[in-house]
């Protein structure tokens, strides 16, 4: 009891942070360490039938997270502040490694995503997210929001800020990845008290990009009706490929038209739509107490590819395995980190704090809202993997930085200057 009393004295607070009593969030951490430790289960569960060892790889970077997040949160972010510049040409430089012609680019499935360091390999995109986050957050902060006419030069360059990276990460291909920015954006600059008619505007302008978008896939959808007519009449060669002068590859077509209309890309349900269907199935046999740990049968069983039930459609597994009670228990947790970060945003005494705080917050919901919306059917397959579930090294590392900025915005909103 001496010794407790010792460490949770005034003195030795004192001493770890001087003037300052010892402040630390403990919503979140708790929240991330039970997601984790979910993951880690639910990654063995669904290679448990071919022994995969992506869980040991998972827990080595849950490892190497944990201490990167007691690192970053001990760092004032004040200081981050000023580097904010470094943090965002670094990850223009890691999205750029990824190209055709960086020597260390790496291609798989028909996509230039990662970098190949030799013993590993890494996701730039995921720095990329942590670099735009903090340049933007630092240019709102900095800068005097009113009018959007006032404001113009500031959303100009808040505009090339988001729009460089989304292009590049847009090109990898990795439609998914770049989704996420616009929610990111446009939460930053309602939180800075931006005017609502650029609100206005830029819903009208989502309206017509919608509009074009559907006219596109409308397109589509007749050329896969004459591709099938000519296949029946081997007359294939006649109708050539898909023309649009929307940039987005055929894959992406395909992967929204399996949520809006599944029986023109994939009438027999054994394509597209294969990974989909099967993750709706899990979700849905889970019932209300799930059918144990271990006992799955999708993911087990192989009708949930090997290649995406331990990442994309984790919650698939989870869902099957402990039904609707454990499902309900995992958008619990993210719910309570979610809106704990939107209160820790409310406490900052600075607008970059709150703007980071925002941003993670956001950044974490959408995520979360796509990836579990996915599994269940009420949106398209991105490819959006859970923070905090789902496999993956640079992802569940982003997390933990991610995560890391938030806690600092609390630990040190009183000793911002």
């Amino acid at each position: 009891m001496s010794v407790y009393r010792r460490i949770f004295s005034k003195k030795y607070q004192n001493l770890m942070h001087p003037g300052e009593r010892l402040r630390f969030d403990i919503v979140n951490p708790l929240c991330i360490l039970v997601l984790c430790l979910v993951g880690l289960m639910f990654i063995y569960s669904a290679q448990i039938s071919y022994q995969g060892g992506h869980w040991k790889r998972q827990l080595f970077w849950i490892v190497i997270g944990i201490g990167t997040y007691t690192g970053i949160s001990a760092i004032n972010y004040k200081y981050i502040l000023q580097y904010a510049h470094i943090a965002y040409i670094a990850g223009i430089c890691g999205l750029l490694l990824t190209t055709k012609f960086s020597p260390i680019s790496f291609e798989d499935m028909g996509a230039r995503r990662w970098i190949d360091l030799g013993v590993t390999r890494v996701q730039p995109t995921e720095g990329a997210k942590i670099g735009t986050l903090i340049m933007a957050a630092s240019i709102l902060a900095r800068s005097e929001i009113g009018t959007v006419k006032d404001s113009l030069l500031v959303l100009t360059r808040v505009a090339g800020v988001f729009l460089l990276p989304m292009l590049l990460i847009f090109l990898q291909p990795d439609l998914g990845s770049s989704l996420v920015f616009p929610p990111m954006i446009f939460a930053l600059l309602y939180v800075s008290r931006l005017s609502e008619k650029f609100f206005l505007s830029a819903f009208a302008a989502f309206a017509i990009a919608l509009a074009a978008l559907g006219v596109d896939l409308y397109g589509y959808s007749q050329h896969l009706e004459a591709e099938r007519e000519a296949k029946s009449s081997d007359q294939i060669e006649a109708v050539g490929d898909y023309q649009s002068l929307l940039p987005i590859r055929n894959y992406q077509r395909n992967r929204i038209l399996t949520f809006v209309a599944p029986d023109v890309v994939d009438p027999t349900g054994t394509g597209a739509s294969w990974n989909a269907n099967q993750a709706k199935i899990s979700a849905a046999t889970g019932g209300l107490s799930g059918k144990g740990y271990l006992k799955g049968t999708q993911a087990q069983l192989g009708y949930l590819p090997q290649a995406v039930a331990h990442n994309d459609f984790i919650f698939s597994v989870i869902a099957e395995e402990t039904g609707f009670l454990g499902s309900a228990f995992v958008v619990g947790l993210f719910c309570l980190m979610v809106a704990n970060g939107i209160r820790i945003a409310g406490l900052a005494r600075d607008r970059f704090g709150m703007q980071l705080a925002i941003g993670v917050s956001i950044l974490f919901l959408v995520h979360f809202f796509i990836n579990i919306g996915m599994t269940i059917g009420i949106t398209p397959i991105t490819g959006l993997p859970l923070p905090f579930l789902s496999y993956g090294g640079s992802f569940v590392l982003s997390c933990f930085i991610l995560q890391g900025l938030v806690q600092s915005v609390y630990r040190y909103r009183k000793d911002f200057s």
